[in-house]
């Protein structure tokens, strides 16, 4: 079954069936267009949709039920052989439109549900603001730790700069609040730290390494105001947590993503596939846990396979580990150039950019140039100079192009196939 998501009631309610039904739902954005769901249904053949009334006109299916904004309708499609274990599809967090998907199985959700609320110390009175997509691994897993814990999941379709999220927010007496660093780059401009909000006692960010003015901003406002501040470390191959940060070492570890969750373990890897034991040395992290998930689905064929993973994750992230366990990302495997003879990470570029200058900006490009994207900002003709000489090649080695906004997918994360 396919639901198209908004973050609403009907919606997880949606979900919630489905899981203790024993029908597989594959989340999808409500903002997806009608040919990329096209695609979809015509990849994956749904025996159902359950989509916002307000799309009905766009699907030529009868409508079985309508409850609160939403309709299940009937496709008629004769749905592909899964297998047993199959509980869950998402799309990778970097889709927009591809087909290819996230085999989770019951355990995947069931384990990091109770792991999450474990460290989260989530309980029946517990009150948690959704306010990432639940067709968002990180979103969803806020609503399933809560609801595994017997607490509440809160939900509203108004988005972080409307006045409605927040009167919401302090009505319902929210007592988290989860976000990526794009999240947490609208909360400074809208002056979330200066916000009356009583109820409040967790911030959690997770999607990617902060700034680290965002992460210091974090670190004083859970100091300033008796809160916590808990930075996490996850991904949708892993059912979103691998890594969590306790809030009590966040002021001393500035930028890491902690250690692993109860019952997981991480180890660094070199090139070779050897693991690291030495403090400080960079490797790719591989992740081990019950939270690993089957592996992808590409086609409809694809759901009948199994576990293909084993429980075994190497997540393409290069990190170094402290001599107290703590792990710190630094880029991806992938996302590296080779300039005048020197090995550049294009994730920590941007970093150096946005800790020195606060400015927006992506960074691609081959060894011959690397391309810095920025929006618009008066600092934009220091940043050659600036890179020049902390990596010390010469300041022709960076390109600079200023354009109206970086691109995003709704979470927040940069869409570097639209810079190329």
């Amino acid at each position: 079954m396919v639901i198209l998501t908004e973050n609403c009631a009907a919606a997880a309610a949606g979900y919630a069936a489905a899981m203790c039904s024993r029908v597989v739902p594959l989340m999808l954005s409500h903002t997806l267009s009608s040919e990329a769901l096209e695609r979809f249904v015509r990849t994956y053949r749904p025996a159902f949709l359950f989509v916002p009334e307000k799309r009905i006109e766009e699907f030529p299916c009868p409508v079985c039920l309508r409850a609160y904004g939403y309709a299940l309708l009937k496709t008629g499609l004769e749905p592909w052989p899964m297998a047993e274990e199959l509980s869950l599809l998402l799309p990778t967090s970097g889709s927009t439109g591809s087909p290819k998907l996230v085999r989770h199985s019951y355990d995947n959700v069931e384990s990091n549900a109770h792991a999450v609320a474990e460290v989260f110390q989530l309980d029946a009175a517990s009150r948690g603001m959704v306010s990432l997509p639940l067709n968002f691994t990180q979103g969803l897993n806020v609503a399933t730790s809560h609801l595994a814990a017997g607490g509440t999941a809160l939900l509203t379709r108004a988005s972080l700069t409307e006045k409605t999220f927040w009167t919401f927010f302090r009505q319902e007496r929210a007592q988290s609040f989860t976000g990526v660093p794009y999240s947490y780059e609208i909360l400074n401009r809208i002056r979330f730290f200066r916000m009356d909000l009583p109820h409040l006692k967790i911030i959690n960010q997770g999607g990617g390494r902060l700034p680290d003015h965002l992460f210091d901003a974090c670190v004083s406002y859970a100091r300033d105001t008796g809160r916590k501040f808990i930075a996490t470390y996850g991904s949708t191959e892993t059912t979103s947590r691998m890594a969590w940060l306790p809030a009590e070492l966040a002021a001393q570890k500035r930028g890491s993503i902690g250690r692993p969750l109860p019952g997981r373990s991480m180890t660094i890897v070199d090139e070779d596939g050897n693991r690291v034991e030495e403090p400080g040395k960079v490797g790719e992290i591989v992740f081990r846990g019950p939270n690993v998930t089957l592996g992808y689905a590409e086609c409809g064929d694809d759901l009948m396979k199994g576990d293909e993973r084993h429980g075994v994750y190497a997540t393409g992230d290069l990190a170094w580990r402290d001599a107290d366990g703590c792990f710190y990302i630094v880029g991806r495997r992938n996302r590296f150039l080779k300039l005048y003879g020197f090995r550049v990470g294009l994730d920590e570029t941007e970093r150096q950019i946005k800790d020195a200058l606060q400015v927006s900006c992506a960074c691609v490009g081959d060894d011959k140039q690397m391309r810095i994207y920025v929006e618009k900002s008066d600092e934009i003709q220091r940043i050659p100079s600036m890179l020049s000489a902390c990596m010390g090649i010469p300041s022709a080695a960076f390109q600079v192009i200023e354009i109206e906004r970086i691109p995003k997918n709704e979470t927040g994360k940069t869409i570097y196939a639209q810079l190329k």
